[in-house]
């Protein structure tokens, strides 16, 4: 392998999800994209509310391939509902697909800099190659730093989605065994050395390691979909309650592992309990259906929903969870489709 660049200086961290943000960047879905076979109408409604919602709380940045994608965009948005497009900017930024969470920059703070923010342009190969091509998904980091004012940019020069990661902002990172030890990512690193990676430029001290993923999650179990920090002690971690289930074990697993788990500061972490929603399959496939993926902004909470009974109990723990903010649930049985959801879809940049 190359040298590795420099981290990130010290003084510069890496916010969590429910510190204000400037912005929320999304990469929206094309037509003739492969995330919605069949079905790329039928997700728009999801989209638009997902926008909408966002409106309330802050600008919303969508990256479209060209001048067509665009007018296609404003079609959709305002055919579902969203007329007032005042708090849109449009970006012309090609992308294969629309998971910006794994596709673009991650973003670090450091208030007292000359620059007070820095993107982090990790590689990206569509989650171990499995949907070629992914070129312009790459590059995105690159177009989003410039366009954001020319920002600084490291390139730690391995494989690191966002949706694998989640942090407290103080320190402490969660992640999988399963995804970032999966040989299809990185596969001359072992463990030890992926850990020295996150530390040294998500400039974080402390990494929990969990196990496996859900079922259907093509991306070999990324974290947000099962575990995420609702405060810098308090994490949320999804349980499935049927013995028959395939999710069962592996949850049951996690939920073992985060009970002997501390914070940075060796403080016990608070475990809350989310169940998952119904089973849903297309195709024959099951699909990774989690109230886990949800988006924490500015003043909202957008909560993916998926018709059952959970759906009542996953806005309640969110709402305890942030109050403040409101908690949209969104129906995402369409969405989901596309193996995704609102924590997917979405990047935040903090404010400054």
């Amino acid at each position: 392998m190359p040298p590795r660049p420099a981290p990130p200086p010290p003084g510069y961290r890496f916010p969590a999800e429910w510190e204000p943000h400037a912005g929320t960047w999304l990469s929206w879905p094309r037509p003739e994209g492969i995330s919605f076979p069949g079905r790329y109408e039928e997700i728009q409604p999801a989209l638009v509310q997902m926008v909408t919602a966002l409106g309330e709380s802050e600008r919303v940045h969508i990256n479209v391939s060209d001048e067509r994608h665009e007018r296609l965009v404003r079609r959709m948005l305002q055919i579902h509902g969203c007329d007032d497009l005042g708090h849109v900017t449009f970006h012309r930024v090609p992308t294969n697909e629309p998971w910006c969470r794994d596709h673009g920059p991650i973003f670090l703070t450091h208030p007292g800099a000359a620059q007070p923010l820095l993107a982090l342009d990790w590689g990206y190969n569509a989650w171990g190659g499995k949907y070629p091509p992914f070129d312009h998904d790459d590059a995105v980091p690159r177009h989003v730093a410039q366009i954001l004012g020319g920002l600084p940019i490291i390139s730690p020069g391995i494989v690191m989605e966002g949706g694998s990661i989640e942090v407290n902002g103080a320190g402490s990172l969660l992640t999988t065994t399963s995804c970032l030890l999966n040989p299809n990512r990185n596969p001359s690193l072992g463990q030890a050395e992926i850990e020295q990676y996150l530390k040294d430029y998500f400039c974080v001290r402390h990494v929990l390691w969990l196990g496996d993923g859900i079922e259907g999650d093509d991306t070999d179990g990324h974290i947000d979909d099962i575990t995420r920090f609702l405060s810098r002690t308090r994490v949320l971690t999804v349980v499935e309650p049927d013995p028959t289930d395939p999710n069962h074990e592996p949850l049951r697993e996690n939920l073992a592992l985060l009970r002997t788990m501390r914070a940075e500061d060796g403080t016990p972490l608070e475990i809350v309990e989310m169940p998952m929603p119904p089973r849903i399959e297309r195709d024959g496939q099951r699909l990774p259906a989690s109230h886990a993926n949800y988006y924490v902004a500015n003043k909202v909470v957008l909560l993916p929903a998926f018709g059952g009974a959970s759906d009542e109990v996953a806005a309640r723990i969110l709402a305890e969870a942030f109050p403040g903010r409101r908690v949209v649930p969104i129906d995402c049985r369409e969405l989901i489709w596309g193996l995704g959801a609102f924590h997917c879809l979405t990047q935040q940049v903090p404010a400054v």
